[in-house]
């Protein structure tokens, strides 16, 4: 058995020591249920088991990947046949997938045994993991913060060393988010590269993507060699790439690169000094290396991009509470979900098909020009994150809050609620401390958060670079070079769990 040392491998190294027949995928599931079971009645990162009702776990495909390694698969969209799904909502709370996803399927094919599923707040909509459903999921660095959101339980699970790499997905920054706060790599694919459904074509109008959350680069790069692919029905289709994501992180980046960076909120507010000093400090470092980099903003209007966001959000909530009479056999109410969703798919009942339609445009406009910007410069740098993690419940809605959500959506004024603080409030605290991450999502570009920094409180920050649509392969190598510099985070070297 390996014992404590199953932390030190990543899931590639584990998958080799089961080719090499070293360890037998029994032991790794045995090793994996062991951390999950020591770690997670404090971190609350896995919230369902599937060990714990399925007894021939272990029927991995032997000529895969990633057979014989244990992972978990997040709590939405990542459909597991026969295994409850919730999307971190009470009324989904007896819900069991009739069949596999596609994802799930594709991670299926590599052998990987997915152990069961991570804690994500109430429909993925939130950058924290506290949904009252199923409880608060804590950072491993400091259990008094977060570990971000939505993949914030595949976040504190990889970390904590419960599995090697878990299922995540990003449509606002929920990869990138978590891997900064959680001191992992993160890549969101490019729109169309992992497939989604069965019978749905599009996550969120193509915002969303699946992928997964890693401690090291080659991992996520050999998963997505695993994953990419076109699916029946899909509505986007990627740039294709021929060759393998994994090989090409042994091919060295020895041209002269030319970088743009910024350390300004595309919202005008503030971005804390320890985020700035990420990239300045990476910044630096490319400098030392001989490449080209210039301090300069990205061609978009950032408030137009974050209202075109919060637009989508507005829009897919109420599309969401629309389709749970299909689940729970009558309409949606008020105690069916948490507040916030509810006044989220009340003003998403508010705003006009013309207004969602006209918000979609401001989509096309943003992929253009980084398009257009991206001919001169092979990346983009930023923060992550505006600000450190937050401390757990420091983003929760106040009783009051939840009374006025409740009393104006019960009297029906919820067009006048769009014109109130509240509402700002709202997108405060969903993109304040996050207004870097979603213009990938909006554009369809990859984008990837490394773990570079740590601050001096001792929780990590991560730095964000973007690259031209279709450009993972140049993130892989890019992120393959940065893995080797003396600022990767080892999360063995910090956190005690």
């Amino acid at each position: 058995m390996l014992g404590e040392t199953y932390k030190n491998y990543d899931a590639l190294g584990l998958a080799q020591l089961v080719q090499t027949k070293q360890v037998k995928p029994e032991e790794l599931v045995e090793e994996a249920i062991k951390q999950i079971e020591t770690l997670n009645p404090t971190l609350h990162a896995v919230i369902d088991k599937f060990y714990k009702r399925n007894s021939n776990l272990v029927s991995a495909n032997e000529k895969g990947r990633f057979s014989g390694v244990p992972m978990l698969v997040k709590d939405i969209t990542q459909a597991v046949k026969g295994e409850r799904i919730t999307s971190g909502s009470r009324a989904f709370k007896d819900y069991v997938a009739k069949e596999d996803s596609y994802f799930v399927e594709k991670l299926r094919n590599t052998g990987a045994i997915m152990l069961g599923s991570t804690n994500v707040p109430e429909f993925a909509l939130m950058a924290v993991t506290e949904p009252a459903f199923h409880g608060v999921t804590r950072n491993p660095w400091n259990k008094a913060y977060t570990p971000g959101g939505s993949s914030g339980g595949s976040g504190a699970a990889v970390v904590s060393g419960m599995v090697p790499l878990a299922g995540a997905n990003d449509g606002g920054g929920s990869i990138r988010i978590p891997a900064a706060y959680c001191g992992l790599f993160g890549l969101k694919p490019t729109r169309g590269r992992t497939p989604v459904g069965p019978t749905v074509g599009r996550n969120w109008q193509g915002a969303s993507v699946d992928h997964v959350l890693t401690r090291s680069v080659r991992d996520s790069a050999a998963m997505l060699d695993e994953l990419q692919g076109n699916a029946k029905g899909a509505a986007f289709h990627a740039p294709p790439f021929t060759g393998s994501y994994l090989e090409i992180l042994n091919q060295l980046l020895n041209q002269k690169l030319r970088f743009a960076f910024s350390v300004q909120s595309p919202l005008s507010t503030d971005v804390h000094p320890e985020c700035k000093d990420a990239v300045l400090k990476t910044v630096k470092m490319l400098e030392q290396m001989g490449h080209i980099v210039e301090e300069k903003d990205a061609p978009i209007d950032g408030k137009k991009i974050a209202n075109s966001y919060l637009m989508l959000y507005f829009g897919e909530v109420a599309a969401t509470l629309a389709e749970l009479e299909g689940v729970i056999g009558r309409k949606a109410r008020f105690a069916d979900v948490e507040p916030s969703t509810w006044l989220l798919g009340q003003i998403g009942q508010s705003v006009s098909a013309g207004d969602f339609v006209t918000s979609l445009k401001e989509w096309d406009k943003a992929a253009f020009a980084m398009e257009s910007f991206h001919e001169t410069y092979d990346f983009y740098i930023t923060p992550t994150t505006a600000q450190p993690p937050a401390k757990i419940g420091e983003l929760a809605l106040t009783s009051a809050e939840k009374t006025i959500v409740s009393l104006v959506s019960k009297i029906g004024l919820t067009k006048l609620l769009l014109k109130t603080t509240f509402v700002d409030k709202l997108a405060e605290t969903s993109l304040m401390r996050t207004p870097f991450t979603q213009l990938a999502n909006l554009t369809g570009q990859p984008a990837m958060s490394v773990p570079l920094h740590l601050t001096k409180e001792g929780l990590p920050c991560g730095v964000q670079f973007m690259a031209a649509r279709g450009g993972e392969d140049r993130l892989f190598q890019l992120a393959g070079l940065l893995e080797q510099t003396e600022y990767w985070l080892d999360c063995n070297q910090h956190i005690k769990t």
